[in-house]
């Protein structure tokens, strides 16, 4: 039996892919650290359980398929609080920010087609334009510069007569970078002067330590047709297993396809749209102790950096991610020994290694995403078995 090519062109997460290899390890009495996984461990607001502890219809009925009412409403008071005006009808429910990405590209991209990404990016993104038929035509970056791509000359040279879209990740992951108001508006001129749709994670948005502003796409009115919006409660609330996301564009053209989807899908989980809508009723310091805390952690995954010899890592202003070079050949054969071969007092460390976070061969070998989501104690160790591993894998590797 045979396979389509597109999901054959497609890879298992490099976030994940380790999985087997990490359950014969516990099995082993191994404990491991996970800095490979983006899973917050702060603790959800208490209004998400609330609201579905509330719940008292006889049946639990389908749900509109752009979404229940309070969830809409609910994001659209969340954006007009950052000065952002949106129509009920801009705003469509979606199973996470994963299933907006999908369903705007299933909307916008025939075979063939190209979305503009920087990379390193999430590597998910590369899955879903497969999947809708399109292809990742990377923007080059460097951990040398801090991934930095918010240069118009640099981002025009990559568009071609294939280019349908340019997508970013604002603040960045995995990289932790963030795009300057200047950058943001130049990207979002680009999009316009191109005839181009520009799609901006920002899922992210409240991840941000120091004093840059972080500027939606959807303030700028002159490119009201061109950006989509793709956004979620997975990180902003620390609420990953609800997956409930939005997809927001004032393109009402583009949004009466992208209901052609929706209502393929049916509709969103009833429930976890009510607790959704109730988390943003959270308010500015549930956010403020967020922030606080993973800006604490970011430290001191940069301090433990600074201290491994030939780590290369500028530091990420935003997100809850770093991505590192480390002194390794590959980080790939890297991670597996640190799984099947190494460990420190019965402890070992898992992190995602960075060459299918590129869409340009070869790159990101050497090279790992950390994820900074475990608590102080459990960082700092974590951090510890990642110097502890380079330092037997290199003495492994040349003998010593």
């Amino acid at each position: 039996m045979r396979f389509s090519r597109k999901i054959e062109s497609c890879n298992l997460s490099p976030i994940r892919k380790f999985h087997p290899y990490a359950v014969e390890a516990e099995a082993r009495g191994r404990k491991i650290y996970h800095l490979n996984i983006g899973q917050p461990d702060i603790e959800t607001p208490k209004e998400f359980f609330t609201a579905i502890q509330n719940f008292k219809d006889p049946v639990l009925a389908y749900a509109p398929s752009a979404g229940i009412p309070a969830y809409v409403e609910s994001v659209r008071g969340y954006y007009r609080s950052l000065g952002i005006e949106l129509d009920t009808g801009d705003i469509l429910a979606t199973n996470g920010g994963s299933e907006a990405l999908q369903i705007v590209l299933q909307c916008i991209l025939d075979e063939g087609d190209e979305v503009l990404i920087p990379e390193p990016f999430y590597p998910n993104y590369n899955t879903f334009t497969r999947l809708a038929g399109g292809v990742v035509h990377p923007i080059p970056t460097s951990a040398e510069e801090g991934f930095f791509y918010g240069d118009r000359d640099r981002i025009e040279a990559e568009i071609t007569p294939r280019t349908k879209a340019i997508l970013i990740t604002n603040p960045g992951n995995p990289t932790g970078a963030i795009l300057s108001p200047e950058s943001t508006r130049m990207i979002a001129d680009v999009a316009r002067d191109h005839d181009l749709f520009v799609i901006a994670d920002e899922v992210y948005r409240e991840f941000v330590y120091g004093d840059e502003k972080i500027v939606s796409l959807a303030e700028f009115p002159d490119v009201a047709q061109n950006v989509v919006i793709i956004d979620s409660i997975s990180k902003r609330f620390s609420a990953c297993g609800a997956r409930i996301g939005a997809l927001i564009s004032r393109n009402k053209e583009l949004m009466g396809q992208a209901m052609k989807v929706c209502q393929g899908r049916l509709c969103c989980s009833t429930l976890d749209q009510l607790g959704a809508a109730a988390l943003y009723s959270a308010g500015p310091a549930y956010f403020a102790a967020q922030k606080e805390e993973y800006h604490r952690r970011r430290d001191t995954v940069m301090e433990k950096l600074a201290q491994i010899p030939g780590v290369v890592c500028k530091c990420p202003e935003g997100a809850f991610y770093l991505m590192a070079k480390i002194p390794v050949d590959n980080a790939d054969d890297f991670q597996k020994w640190l799984l099947t071969d190494f460990e420190d007092n019965g402890d070992t460390v898992m992190f995602a290694p960075g060459e299918q976070f590129y869409g340009t061969p070869g790159k990101g070998k050497d090279e790992i995403r950390i994820a900074y989501v475990l608590k102080q104690a459990d960082l700092e160790r974590a951090m510890d078995l990642l110097a502890l591993g380079i330092r037997a894998y290199q003495g492994r590797s040349f003998g010593k």
